[in-house]
């Protein structure tokens, strides 16, 4: 068996792994936020204040351990020397409220015009991430929750664990103490500042209804451009939040709910009626007398597929879009690469179950989970799924009717030679680890294939689906520390793009060319006209069947004679899974490579980038005529850890062409090329190694392709499958 694998390459060095926290005595009996009390958390504050921290304790930490341990005159000063400056990360909003709260003495009636005092000077945009930290401040409550529970019984906690229980629980405290005169004080200051109008609702050419909410800012004089966010996460306080943000910009913010949602009385159908009703909302926003006729759309996911949805045909008002994280209908959810995947199961139900959003239903993660595995070990057709959990799932049944990426997907977003016509600016966002981000680039690189010229930008760094959409990126991806210069606020550059498209400003500086990434372990951001112009080179792989240490060895040089490695996968036996492929943990001190075929090189003798996408083609012998594979490639670090770099996962048949089904002819030479892989940019260390895992897909994660032909067959599969001959 041979594969080619081109992997771009280039140069990058590992991020140093922080220093273990210095442990303090904990002292704490309770187990949740409610049973906590301010004697019990004034002590820890006075312990915490007495320990000697190997780094001095942050302006904020030290005021808020100040305040906890009763030492309320000298809290206010340490606030009033920080100052109220509240920016992309939310400790500064919650160092903002805790500031009002020392202020107000503790007294629940002066805390309201403490935060007058404090909001009054601050610009709009200042103001709302305020706000939108106080809608969210419950976050803190259940962090409290999360950190007592782990520590139950404890004797001793690390400092800043510690630091974070105080903290969480003076913002519970103060909550309490304001209680609803918080969030009337926001509307006031809203009222104020903006004209807030939740009753709109737009009739659609087709005879639909669609509702929305329109905050302007009070102080304009001019008719101003619109931007939209069209959602089908439909929540009238977080509609408001994102328009009010848009109106401290000085834009007329408009969020438009999907068709069904909220006031709407129509029927809910994700992703089939974008295309004419973000046409219909952009058509609307335009010809108001508040509209100075253009339109800008944004935002995450859903409503970055939405943005891509309006450009199908492209309404003469709208001038650019800035989606994150795009999702494209079939190549990402529910099925990738033409692989039903179970990982989103319930959120359909989340979405249409009613107007608003079915939290309970959702969130329920042993009903999904405990699913998987039934459905698993049933031996079930996947079309049966939803008759296993109990509830009927009409719109899985409608999506498995079309496992080719078909006329039904291809209706819903651009298509080929709908790119040609997209003549305006576009910004996407995504992240090294967004579930979606083959979604995101499809744009983008069909966008650039049909319009060489088109003025199409990308930033891309290591975020994952919902840090890439945040102000503030999380410190921590899923075990590998960011680098500094990662962080970059997503809503400011969306709102610096604006500036520069409809107010002339200067380009955003981060968007110095095209593609705009960040190197992970190098912390540094690069810039390139293309994605192909990332990497100097590209270098090639080869599979081999000769071992060492244990593992196939992945080889720089072509073997001199063709090799073969077979591999038995039996479909009918439960006992047993494929590997796994999912970057969770992105760097795993442990990783497990008991399941699949595993390849990897020998050590680097120097440090390499490796930059782009992984691309590559198995040559397989097979009895089947088709079957599901995954390939996922690692750097293996020298102390045994391994970082996830990309991964796909796929249909055989469909590898060629996802609209096509190819089937696979058994018993002859089969060459599968693949490359709808994540990009990725990360330095690598001399003296770590590349990893390729591979191997059929059998688990509960995705369906189960029976590789008999068709698309949907009962499950017991009396042969099993033989392939890499």
């Amino acid at each position: 068996m041979a594969m080619i694998m081109a992997a771009v390459v280039g140069s990058l060095s590992i991020s140093a792994t922080r220093a273990a926290a210095q442990s303090i005595p904990y002292g704490l009996t309770a187990s949740n936020g409610q049973s906590l009390d301010d004697t019990a958390l004034a002590g820890l504050a006075a312990r915490i204040l007495t320990h000697r921290p190997a780094k001095p304790y942050l302006p904020a930490e030290r005021a808020a351990l100040l305040l906890a341990a009763r030492d309320d005159t000298a809290a206010r000063r340490a606030y009033q020397a920080k100052g109220c400056h509240p920016g992309a990360d939310p400790a500064s909003s919650r160092s903002c409220f805790l500031g009002a709260w020392a202020g107000s003495g503790r007294r629940s009636d002066a805390l309201h015009h403490q935060l007058n005092e404090i909001l009054s000077p601050l610009k709009p945009v200042a103001r709302e991430r305020i706000f939108a930290w106080l809608r969210g401040r419950s976050a803190d409550r259940l962090r409290l929750d999360r950190l007592l529970a782990r520590y139950a019984g404890a004797k001793t906690i690390g400092a800043d664990d510690a630091v974070q229980i105080v903290m969480a629980a003076l913002v519970g405290v103060a909550s309490r103490a304001g209680g609803d005169a918080i969030d009337a004080l926001v509307a006031q200051q809203r009222e104020r500042l903006y004209r807030i109008d939740q009753t709109i609702v737009i009739h659609t050419p087709q005879g639909a209804t669609l509702s929305a909410t329109l905050v302007r800012p009070r102080a304009a004089s001019q008719p101003l451009p619109t931007t939209m966010w069209f959602t089908i996460y439909s929540d009238p306080e977080r509609n408001l939040e994102i328009a009010a943000e848009a109106a401290a910009h000085g834009y007329a913010g408009l969020v438009v709910n999907a068709r069904g949602k909220l006031g709407s009385k129509d029927v809910v159908r994700p992703f089939e009626v974008e295309v004419d009703d973000t046409a219909a909302a952009i058509d609307w926003a335009s010809t108001q007398p508040w509209s100075d006729g253009r339109v800008g759309m944004y935002g995450g996911s859903y409503s970055g597929f939405a943005a891509w949805a309006a450009t199908k045909h492209l309404p003469k008002a709208l001038k650019t879009i800035v989606p994150y994280v795009a999702a494209v209908p079939g190549q990402g959810l529910p099925m990738e690469n033409n692989v039903f995947l179970n990982a989103n199961y319930g959120w359909i139900f989340y979405v249409t179950n009613n107007r608003t959003l079915d939290r309970v239903t959702y969130k329920d993660p042993d009903r999904w989970s405990s699913l998987n595995e039934k459905w698993y070990q049933s031996g079930r057709p996947y079309r049966d799924i939803d008759q296993i959990d109990g509830t009927p799932n009409p719109w899985l049944q409608r999506w498995l009717k079309h496992p080719s990426y078909d006329a039904y997907w291809q209706a819903m977003v651009p298509y080929g030679e709908d790119f040609r016509h997209i003549d305006i600016p576009a910004l996407t966002i995504t992240g090294y680890y967004d579930d979606g981000q083959i979604s995101a680039l499809h744009y983008l690189k069909e966008h650039y294939r049909y319009r060489p010229d088109a003025e199409h930008y990308l930033v891309v760094g290591p975020y994952d689906h919902f840090g890439t959409q945040q102000s503030f990126k999380p410190e921590d991806l899923r075990g590998y520390p960011i680098d500094p210069v990662a962080q970059f606020d997503t809503s400011a550059l969306t709102f610096a793009w604006f500036d520069h498209i409809f107010r002339g400003r200067p380009r955003p500086p981060i968007l110095a060319n095209r593609i705009n990434f960040e190197v992970m372990g190098a912390n540094v951001w690069r810039h390139t006209a293309s994605l192909s112009a990332m990497a100097d080179t590209s270098q090639r792989f080869f599979l081999t069947d000769s071992r060492s240490e244990g593992r196939y060895r992945l080889s720089e040089k072509r073997p001199d004679t063709v090799g073969v490695i077979s591999q038995k996968v039996d479909f009918a036996d439960r006992t047993t899974s494929s590997a796994g492929y999912y970057p969770f943990p992105v760097l795993d001190p442990r990783p497990d490579v008991s399941a699949g075929l595993v390849f990897q090189t020998s050590p680097l003798t120097h440090a390499i980038e490796v930059n782009g996408g992984l691309s590559g083609e198995f040559h397989i012998r097979t009895n089947r005529r088709d079957f599901d594979f995954m390939a996922a490639l690692y750097e293996v670090r020298a102390d045994g850890s391994s970082f996830a770099l990309s991964y796909y996962v796929g249909r055989s048949s469909f590898a060629r062409d996802i609209s096509s089904r190819q089937l696979l002819t058994p018993g002859a030479v089969n060459i599968i090329p693949f490359d709808r892989t994540r990009i990725v940019s990360r330095r690598v260390a001399a003296g770590s190694r590349l990893r390729l895992v591979v191997d059929v897909l059998k688990n509960n994660f995705h369906e189960i392709n029976y590789a008999r032909g068709s698309m949907l067959l009962p499950n017991r599969s009396p042969t099993p499958l033989r392939r890499w001959k």
